[in-house]
């Protein structure tokens, strides 16, 4: 029972760790897209004016099917002006910003369609230059052109964004005469820091001209990151099935004591060491498996614990642990069996007198 109990201790947290660290780079990924773009693509500068792209940029974007990219939002940068108050017009894709900056802190509603040209979101700074809030009314006027506007929300990002007006990329194009243009493309791409390099090459082929800069204090981030958790929980485990296999070192020992007699009456008979040895080995391995098996049922809750503390959503447990958790688990077992191996140096003899 005792080696029993330290086998399922050691399969419950070798499992649990194993399917966190199978599911820690999806985990992560998730994590690191609320962080925003990790990604620009920006036409190369051309000296005071500003320069710009052409639209088709996101034709090619998507037909490159990366599935890495997760969220891509075009922007078209346009000076404005609200009444006398200047101020920066951003048109972008809302759809796609509200999956690229969930964490922004919002007062009002986001916006989260495509082509809606009747609101917009204001940067905390520059509601508070406008003195505007949710539900005002917001004229925009660049050159000859005018716009209103309903404010949906105030958002607070840390960022650039505090200062500027987020409208559709379609109300910027009309109010700058810039139509099919944009300044730039945010982008967050998933994946590891090698997974990230080959889309960013894709992307730098398949947009000659362009220049594809990562953001690098997110996307070199990651990669360190995912190493130093993947580490820890290799070295856990291997600590963890250390201890399992010293707890079964000694539970094996004293059984070893426990069946001398047994073993001098086998041999007494004519029993055979390699066999006697066999029987022993085998009841070490059916603890292992019986062990694996119920360390890694218990490993499913512990790896869904961990997963909701760290993560703040569940570990998803992977079938693949099972045989992994049971093969380590039996190993063990059979590594802490050592003690059996002088159960061959028993002499019937010494036993049957009671020595």
């Amino acid at each position: 029972m005792l080696a029993l109990v330290a086998l399922c201790s050691g399969a419950a947290i070798t499992s649990a760790l194993l399917n966190v660290n199978l599911d820690a780079e999806r985990k992560l990924t998730q994590e690191f897209r609320t962080l925003g773009a990790n990604v620009v693509i920006a036409p190369p500068s051309t000296g005071a004016d500003p320069a710009l792209a052409g639209a088709a940029v996101m034709d090619r974007i998507v037909q490159l099917k990366a599935p890495q990219i997760f969220a891509a939002a075009p922007y078209l940068y346009i000076a404005v002006n609200s009444g006398t108050q200047p101020v920066i017009l951003a048109g972008t894709w809302f759809d796609q910003v509200s999956k690229m900056n969930s964490w922004w802190r919002l007062q009002g509603n986001w916006l989260t369609s495509r082509g809606d040209r009747e609101h917009c979101l204001v940067g905390e700074s520059a509601a508070r230059q406008l003195r505007i809030a949710p539900g005002s009314r917001v004229e925009l006027r660049s050159g000859e052109r005018t716009l209103s506007l309903t404010v949906a929300g105030v958002v607070s990002t840390g960022g650039a964004e505090d200062n500027q007006i987020l409208a559709d990329l379609s109300v910027a194009q009309e109010l700058s005469n810039l139509a099919n243009r944009i300044s730039l493309v945010q982008l967050v791409v998933a994946g590891t820091s090698s997974e990230m390099q080959q889309v960013t090459d894709r992307l730098a082929a398949a947009l000659p001209g362009m220049e594809v800069h990562p953001v690098r204090q997110i996307a070199a981030a990651q990669g360190p990151i995912l190493r130093r958790i993947r580490g820890m929980l290799f070295w856990t485990v291997a600590l963890i099935l250390a201890l399992s296999a010293l707890g079964v070192l000694a539970s094996m020992a004293a059984l070893a004591m426990e069946r001398s007699r047994d073993v001098g009456l086998m041999k007494a008979i004519g029993g055979p060491v390699n066999r006697i040895m066999r029987l022993f080995l085998a009841e070490a391995g059916v603890l292992g498996v019986v062990g694996g098996t119920i360390g890694f049922l218990i490993g499913i809750f512990l790896a869904r614990w961990i997963g909701e503390s760290v993560f703040g959503v569940a570990i998803s447990p992977r079938l693949v642990v099972l045989p992994v958790t049971v093969a380590l688990t039996v190993a063990v077992a059979l590594g802490g069996a050592f003690p059996l191996r002088l159960l061959g140096r028993v002499r019937p003899a010494e036993i049957l007198r009671g020595e």
